[in-house]
This record gives structure tokens, C-alpha cells and sequence, in this order.
């Protein structure tokens, strides 16, 4: 044999990176979640970027300083209804991605509680 060969034959497997412990429960569990929140990120960041585009289109077409300063405070009032709003469909997602990372855990301790029957 080569020393090559021997070599190989006596190293020990080691794991690589891609190795997941097993918890019992299923690999893709939480995938849907995670869409929802990105997708939720990626709408709120267009809604963002045309709102201001918008608002520099009207801003640019404005001739007195009364107007530019009734365009930018329409603006701003838009701008934090907005971030209201998605703030909480974001947190409302982050929650129920959080109940579902617990519910394996939960099934888990209720199957291992005692019972006094």
C-alpha cells in the first residue's frame, strides 16, 4: 500500500460542519416562519424606497417653502404610521416563531411530567 492510502485509512471521521445534532424533532421545522418574517422585512423595505421616491418626486416639484414643508410633514406622519404598523406584523411574526420553537419543547415535558392517577 501506498502511504498515501495508509494514511487515509487511519484517520478518524470526523464530522463536518453540516452535522446537526438530533433533538427529535423535525429539521425543517420552522422554515415557514422565517419566510413570513423576510418576506415581512422585504415588503416593508419596497413600501419604504417607493414611499421616498415619491416623496422626493413631490419635494422636487414643489415651488414655496410653505408646500415643501407640508410635503415633508405628510411625509413623516406616512413614514412613522408606517413603521408602526409593520413594526408590529414583524413582532407579531417574531412571536409566533418564538411559540413555535417551544411547542417540541412543551410536548416534551408534558410527556415526561408525572402522572398521580
Amino acid at each position: 500500500m501506498s502511504d498515501q492510502i495508509r494514511t487515509k485509512q487511519n484517520v478518524p471521521q470526523q464530522p463536518n460542519g453540516n452535522d446537526q445534532p438530533d433533538t427529535g424533532a423535525p429539521s425543517s421545522a420552522f422554515p415557514g416562519g422565517f419566510l413570513a418574517i423576510a418576506t415581512a422585512y422585504g415588503d416593508y423595505t419596497k413600501k419604504s424606497v417607493e414611499d421616498t421616491r415619491l416623496f422626493v418626486e413631490k419635494l422636487s416639484g414643489v415651488k414655496s417653502l410653505d408646500k415643501a414643508m407640508e410635503v415633508q410633514a405628510d411625509f413623516a406622519k406616512s413614514t412613522y404610521d408606517t413603521f408602526v404598523a409593520e413594526s408590529q406584523k414583524i413582532g407579531a411574526l417574531y412571536g409566533d416563531l418564538a411559540k413555535q420553537s417551544y411547542k417540541p419543547f412543551a410536548e416534551l415535558v408534558a410527556k415526561m411530567a408525572p402522572t398521580n392517577r
